[in-house]
């Protein structure tokens, strides 16, 4: 049998936590490494399942890697092995990895073509490649797909700018283009360009190594070509899915916590979002303090209508954090809509939610509404599975807050995205044990 976490919830927790480096901004970073043969210093590294895999593919391809710490390694992309791509080994590690797609924009700038077996990861849709595709066909690559092996073929060997209006502001289809673009010949325009700010410190980090990327943060990138790109160091972000989880988690267990370094300005609306939920915080210096608070209770919009809370592309709230928002608000007093609009299937935990004794009605498979028990009716503990990372978690914070044990199994789901998640909250006084 897999791992489980064994969790006694109903206890306050106290002290400091650091995020870990950002998720996300981590795939497209690392890939970026590709796109120079000088040596690249990467900190902030998270040390998770899905950015270790990725880095061992890098490994397999002839990226020469050295780990200076914890979470600090150099990259150096000089020989690279482009019949590794033809291989058995490259077929099994690519498909297994979502993350893996991000290779395809470096090598097609760098070596002119690039092969793709079809990817895994999370089932959330099956739409998501299509902007990658489309983006590098503008630019002038040509695909071959094989469909006994399932695998692509890409041939790119004159890339060309061009403008490209992208059919949905995808973060890792922008990353991915801009990679593919800072090498093209001419000018490459991308509108729709997604502005999240993993993809801003993408661009920051790629100015340094020499490209010429305007507009930054905004949704009208402008690419000029240059022949080549030299090295240089990237510090991540802390990943902002981790603070908003652990502003949650503060207030549904009624603790007083302090996440720190938490480059508050690249938040965007995510404070604010909790804070409409009722729950206090105060910034010191760059630190979130959230007092102990026994009651938070949701505003309503100014006419007094229930409060919506919905994700949209940034600088919009992230779909991410929804499952986060949806469980704290199940102890909040008052009423809240929680709509997911980006993604299918993702409220299906709510199921678990309502076990414990949450009070929500499922709408649809897009919207709930979460009827606040004001920490009136404290959740029960149950055993459950997780059915993917956000949601994991989501999971996890109510298991904390809930009465008696929970068991919470699949939990090599959060850890794809959470690192040593269980000895961090530990050492905030949690009562967790994996099994």
């Amino acid at each position: 049998m897999k791992n489980a976490f064994e969790i006694i919830g109903g206890k306050k927790l106290k002290g400091e936590i650091v995020p870990q480096g950002a998720k996300n901004e981590s795939l497209q970073i690392i890939s970026a490494v590709l796109l120079t043969e000088e040596k690249v210093t990467i900190s902030n590294i998270p040390d998770i399942v899905d950015v270790n895999k990725l880095i061992e593919l890098l490994g397999d391809m002839g990226v020469t890697i050295e780990r200076l710490s914890e979470d600090t390694y150099t990259f150096e992309a000089r020989n690279i092995d482009l019949n590794f791509f033809q291989s058995d080994t490259f077929k099994a590690k690519g498909g297994s990895l979502r993350g893996s797609i991000m290779i395809v924009g470096p090598l097609l700038a760098r070596f002119g073509k690039a092969a793709i077996p079809k990817p895994g990861g999370d089932k959330i849709g099956r739409r998501r490649l299509d902007t990658h595709f489309l983006g590098f066909e503008k630019l002038g690559a040509r695909f071959n797909y094989d469909t006994t092996e399932e695998f692509f073929n890409v041939d790119a060997s004159n890339l060309q700018g061009t403008y490209i209006l992208l059919d949905e502001a995808s973060v890792t289809g922008t990353a991915n283009i801009v990679m593919a673009a800072v090498l093209a010949k001419g000018t490459t325009t991308i509108y729709n360009a997604a502005c999240e700010p993993y993809l801003q410190q993408l661009c920051k980090m790629l100015n340094r190594m020499g490209a010429k990327i305007s507009g930054i943060g905004s949704n009208l990138l402008t690419i000029e070509g240059v022949e080549r790109l030299g090295g240089t160091e990237h510090r991540m972000l802390p990943d902002m899915i981790e603070i908003g989880s652990f502003i949650g988690l503060a207030a549904m267990t009624g603790s007083e916590i302090t996440i720190k370094d938490v480059h508050y300005k690249e938040l965007g609306i995510i404070p604010e979002v909790f804070k409409r939920l009722g729950i206090k915080m105060e910034l010191r210096g760059d630190d979130i303090f959230i007092p102990e608070q026994d009651h938070y209770e949701i505003d309503t919009f100014i006419d007094g209508s229930i409060l919506t809370v919905a994700d949209a592309p940034w600088p919009g709230f992230t779909p991410d954090l929804l499952s986060i928002v949806l469980v704290v608000a199940t102890q909040a007093k008052g009423s809240v809509l929680i709509h997911q609009k980006m993604f299918e299937s993702r409220l299906f935990f709510v199921d678990k939610l309502l076990d414990m004794g949450a009070n929500i009605i499922l709408c649809d498979p897009h919207r709930a509404t979460v009827i606040g028990l004001d920490k009136r009716i404290q959740l029960r503990g149950i055993s459950m599975t997780s059915p993917d990372i956000r949601a994991g978690v989501s999971l996890l914070i109510a298991a904390l807050s809930a009465k008696g044990k929970s068991t919470i199994y699949n939990i090599e789901q959060i850890e794809r995205g959470y690192q040593h998640i269980d000895k961090r909250l530990i050492a905030l006084g949690a009562d967790i044990k994996r099994i």
